[in-house]
């Protein structure tokens, strides 16, 4: 069996209909250094276990939505929406 992945809108799909959009991780302040702003562009965690992902499920509802994995297993946890309770922030 492929990988699922869990739309909260259009329930488990194969991960072919979605885009990958990174772990989340908490925005810059607009007046903070260059090297802060660098960092949130192009240092990743990259650590194994469960993380905060976004997603976009372009071949469904074309809805961006976050979605918790685990990184050793590729198990997804769960799924919702941005503005959800259990957003990590």
């Amino acid at each position: 069996m492929s990988l699922l992945v869990p739309c909260p809108n259009c329930g488990p799909r194969e991960f072919t209909e979605f885009s990958y959009g990174g772990e989340t991780k908490a925005r810059p302040k607009p007046d903070a250094p260059i090297e802060k702003l660098a960092e949130y562009l192009y240092v990743m965690r990259n650590a194994s276990g469960t993380q905060q992902e976004w997603w976009y499920h372009r071949a469904g509802c074309h809805s961006w939505f976050l979605a918790r994995r685990d990184t050793v297993t590729n198990k997804f946890l769960d799924s919702y929406w941005p503005e959800d309770s259990r957003r990590v922030r």
